[in-house]
C-alpha cells in the first residue's frame, strides 16, 4: 500500500524549501506517493514564480496521511492558513511526522504546536513576537539549522538540506549512514564525496 506525504503550498510559497526533500522521497522510496495541498484548487504561485498544480485542497485532502510537510514562504500570517491546522490536528492526533521550514514554523508556534518540543525558527525573537503568550516554550528553543523532537520537524529558512536530513529519518526512508551519505553529497558534492567513497546515493 503506497505511504502519502502531504505537502502544504501557501500563495508565494518558497519553492527550495521543500524541493531536496520531495524529490529525495521521489527518487529513494518508490512506496511514497506525494501529493500537494493548497487553499485554493487549481494553480499554486512560489514566491520565484513557479507554478505548482495543487491537488488536493485543504478540505478534501486524505485524512490518512504518512507525513505533513508545511513549506515556508509569505503566506503563513494569514487568516486563510488558518485551515491548515485540520492537518495538523490530524498529524498530531495520529502521531504522524510534521516538517515545518522558515515562516511555517512560526505558524506552528502561534497554535501551541511547539509548547512541548525542542525546536527552532528563523529567530526566537521573531516567534515570541509574533505568537505572543500562545507560545511559553523558550527554554526549548535551539540554535541549530534544524530540529527533531518526537514528530515535529522544524527547520529555519536557509536549512532546506539539514530539514530534509531529518524529514528523511522521520518518514523512515533514510537510516543511519544512508541518510549521512545523502546529507554529505548533497551539501558537499560530487567530487567530495567521491573522496570520501561515497557514490551517488539516489540512483
Amino acid at each position: 500500500m503506497k505511504k502519502l506525504l502531504l505537502v502544504v503550498i501557501l500563495p508565494e510559497f518558497a519553492d527550495w524549501e521543500a524541493a531536496f526533500l520531495t524529490a529525495a522521497v521521489k527518487s529513494i522510496d518508490s512506496d511514497y506517493q506525494i501529493k500537494y495541498v493548497g487553499i485554493e484548487p487549481g494553480l499554486c504561485t512560489s514566491i520565484g514564480g513557479l507554478h505548482a498544480a495543487v491537488d488536493y485542497t485543504i478540505e478534501n485532502a486524505p485524512a490518512d496521511f504518512s507525513g505533513l510537510v508545511l513549506t515556508g514562504g509569505n503566506s503563513w500570517r494569514t487568516q486563510e492558513a488558518e485551515k491548515v491546522m485540520k492537518l495538523v490536528h490530524i498529524a498530531v492526533k495520529h502521531a504522524v511526522p510534521i516538517g515545518a521550514i522558515c515562516d511555517a514554523t512560526v505558524f506552528l508556534g502561534a497554535h501551541g504546536i511547539l509548547n512541548n518540543v525542542k525546536h527552532t525558527s528563523n529567530a526566537l525573537t521573531e516567534l515570541k513576537s509574533y505568537a505572543k503568550e500562545r507560545y511559553n516554550n523558550e527554554n526549548e528553543y535551539v540554535d541549530e539549522q534544524a530540529v527533531a523532537d518526537n514528530t515535529i520537524i522544524t527547520a529555519n529558512g536557509t536549512a532546506a538540506l539539514e530539514f530534509t536530513k531529518l524529514m528523511l529519518e522521520a518518514l523512515h526512508i533514510l537510516q543511519g549512514k544512508q541518510v549521512d551519505d545523502y546529507y554529505y553529497f548533497m551539501k558537499n558534492g560530487l567530487y567530495e564525496s567521491l573522496k570520501r567513497g561515497i557514490d551517488i546515493p539516489f540512483r
